[in-house]
């Protein structure tokens, strides 16, 4: 077990096998200068750096429509977590807390959300600021932020 998978000190993990009844199909992957988990930051912020969210086939086609708006929502799977903690004791926090009262990647199921500033799509590939995990996470989901939408212009 690496260090970042050890239990420390107040943490409650549970041994119970987690329910397997449903299914996420990965549509794609995300890339971010990031390798580590360790190394990403803990929050995305929108002047951070330039990542790439690549689509495979067939969900590029689905990409239509994306460059009118200004910000959109990511959906990942943080598959370098564990999945078992039902309290952490955050490094930066004072005392232990439950789960589902932290951002932390450590969730039964581990599912990543960032919404990110669009800086431009190429093809297949969308330029974000904004994200906030490893290079290689897979990508689960799209959706646009309906809040920041540019209708295109007449004649585009």
């Amino acid at each position: 077990m690496s260090d970042r998978q050890a239990i420390r000190p107040h943490e409650i993990a549970t041994d119970a096998p987690l329910p397997r009844d449903a299914s996420i199909a990965f549509i794609g992957v995300i890339r971010t200068p990031w390798t580590r988990r360790e190394d990403c930051p803990h929050q995305g912020k929108p002047d951070g750096p330039e990542c790439v969210i690549e689509l495979t086939p067939p969900w590029d086609r689905a990409l239509d429509g994306i460059e009118g708006f200004d910000t959109i929502e990511v959906f990942y799977w943080l598959h370098l977590s564990r999945r078992d903690l039902l309290v952490q004791n955050p490094r930066h926090a004072n005392a232990p807390r439950g789960t589902f009262s932290l951002r932390s990647p450590i969730r039964p199921n581990p599912i990543g959300a960032s919404t990110v500033r669009l800086v431009r799509r190429d093809g297949p590939r969308l330029v974000v600021r904004g994200l906030e995990c490893v290079d290689g996470t897979p990508l689960i989901d799209l959706k646009p932020d309906h809040c920041h939408y540019t209708p295109p212009k007449a004649g585009d």
